[in-house]
């Protein structure tokens, strides 16, 4: 069995400004599962990894108040084959196991050749209730099972839904969608079952003030997931799919992407593999309409945003003090963060801290 452990790293800071780190760190620490906390020790260094100033933008595509920016450049890892989650859970290669606790579930990687990769925000559909997973993890061939961390994407039920298992989860289709439901998730200092249920709660009734339906399923109002599987978002999303889906595909040379809504950077993920984002592009894109078509608003007009804004989004994220880290056995996620923007760096300790996947969303 794997052991969770946060090593708290916190800056060299005086009076104030010390406690206030303090307090969102034992925040952050308390609030996810499965974690505890150990003496300080010094931070570990990333292992290859292109900086943001490197990278190549291509675009903007844009639909309505959409807009993504492609990013380029050289892959640090090549030669690798993953599984992502939902194509392990649909090729029966890869299991989610229920475990009894709100807070942790077991994945069990059974393929014997290809590693699985959990990308941070995954939502598993099943079980006794939904969870999404909010840490990147790397799960290696005939792995056991695995603990990992959750949170509940659903409220109130604790049994089989339908002819689900409550044994195991079936899909893992989606994804948290929007920057805020994200950040509840996996941000220091802001990450709790709380926050999660909350953000839940408010998308909702986001979709449903938008919609003019409601879009709570009757099998489970709470379930997120369910939500996201409504006719009437799905109707609503497609026009962003099908003009962004084309545009955005067919490069095999781009390694992540840029979400613009109504005029302001939102998000970034770049991977070590083009090959990587490829498989995860469609579920990328899929988060990113829902949250257009939440904050969209009839009329406006947004201003163009230029390439040297996305780009010092991104660069500026990596100048962050490091707030807080979490080691596992094979994963180790260090999170950079300034006033406006913060940076999840995800690295595979098996491969020398190559950094995997990094993840920017602004604050």
């Amino acid at each position: 069995m794997m052991k969770r452990r946060t090593i708290i790293r916190f800056g060299a800071i005086l009076g104030s400004a010390m406690l206030a780190v303090i307090a969102v760190t034992y925040t952050w620490v308390r609030s996810s599962p499965d974690l505890h906390f150990e003496p300080f020790t010094a931070s570990m260094e990333l292992g290859p990894v292109i900086p943001a100033s490197d990278y190549r933008l291509s675009g903007p595509y844009t639909h309505d108040n959409l807009t993504v920016y492609l990013i380029h450049g050289p892959e640090t890892l090549t030669g690798a084959s993953f599984l992502t989650l939902q194509e392990g859970l649909e090729q029966k290669t890869a299991v989610v196991h229920e475990t009894g606790s709100v807070n942790e579930l077991a994945v069990e990687n059974q393929s014997a050749t290809e590693e699985l990769f959990i990308q941070s925000g995954d939502i598993v559909k099943g079980g006794k209730q939904d969870r999404t997973l909010p840490y990147d993890a790397v799960i290696g061939p005939h792995s056991g099972r695995v603990p990992v961390a959750s949170f509940c994407v659903e409220q109130g039920r604790w049994k089989p839904r339908g002819e689900e298992s409550s044994f195991s989860f079936e899909s893992s289709s989606s994804s948290l969608s929007t920057v805020e439901m994200k950040r509840a998730a996996k941000a220091p200092g802001e990450a709790s079952q709380g926050a999660v249920w909350k953000n839940v709660a408010k998308t909702q009734e986001r979709l449903r003030a938008k919609l003019g339906v409601e879009v709570k399923s009757a099998e489970s109002a709470s379930s997120l997931q369910l939500t996201l599987e409504s006719p009437q978002l799905r109707a609503a999303m497609a026009p962003y799919l099908s003009v962004l889906g084309p545009a955005t595909g067919g490069r095999d040379d781009a390694i992540g992407y840029v979400t613009v809504v109504n005029g302001r950077v939102l998000s970034a993920d770049v991977y070590a593999s083009g090959a990587l984002f490829r498989k995860v592009r469609p579920k990328l894109l899929d988060g990113s309409a829902v949250e257009a078509f939440i904050e969209a608003e009839p009329g406006r007009v947004n201003d163009p945003v230029r390439e040297d804004a996305v780009r010092a989004f991104l660069v500026t994220a990596e100048t962050g003090e490091s707030v807080s880290e979490a080691v596992t056995e094979r994963t180790y996620v260090q999170v950079r963060q300034t006033n406006g923007a913060m940076v999840f760096n995800s690295c595979d300790r098996s491969r020398g801290n190559l950094v995997l996947h990094r993840s920017y969303l602004t604050r």
